[in-house]
């Protein structure tokens, strides 16, 4: 993108379009035709596997207010044991309260370019993909990455922090 096509998109994306281009990652955002609020839509309309999709989900730290993020795969749920282990005890957010911190609509929150910068840990099941894809800042909007661009976007660490799905492991 040289920049004249990013006044037609919405504010989300012109901000996650212009946090990738500075940040020299390859691919911007693109705008699909449909909602991809849920993994399951974002996979069936970009037609890839669940688990590609590094969703965005955001959690309230109890101890100061601070957002924190899990990028995790599409396919797994957030075990918020092992996530209050790394960050602290954290509760569920709404949407009122991620709109506010990270300007960002629940179904298109991003993990990167946030209004306030959150506390990140990137979900070590996304390395099964090559490609992953997050969203880009609106419910219609995309952009694709791998796990190493993920990390440096972010900045974050990659953990342990999803339950395990029925019949794997323990």
């Amino acid at each position: 993108m040289c920049g004249s096509e990013l006044h037609s998109l919405p504010e989300g994306v012109q901000r996650v379009a212009r946090y990738l281009q500075q940040a020299g990652h390859a691919h911007g955002p693109q705008m699909l035709d449909g909602a991809a609020r849920t993994s399951q839509e974002a996979a069936d309309q970009l037609e890839i596997a669940v688990g590609q999709v590094a969703k965005s989900v955001v959690f309230k730290r109890k101890e100061d207010g601070v957002h924190v993020l899990v990028v995790a795969a599409g396919d797994r749920r957030v075990d918020e044991k092992k996530l209050a282990a790394l960050v602290g005890k954290v509760g569920r957010a709404d949407a009122d309260y991620v709109k506010a911190r990270t300007g960002f609509a629940i179904g298109g929150v991003s993990p990167v370019a946030h209004l306030q910068p959150p506390v990140t840990v990137i979900d070590a099941s996304l390395a099964r993909f090559e490609v992953l894809w997050a969203a880009a800042g609106h419910p219609h909007a995309v952009f694709p990455l791998d796990m190493v661009a993920l990390q440096q976007l972010t900045g974050a660490p990659v953990v342990d922090v999803v339950e395990l799905p029925a019949g794997e492991g323990a």
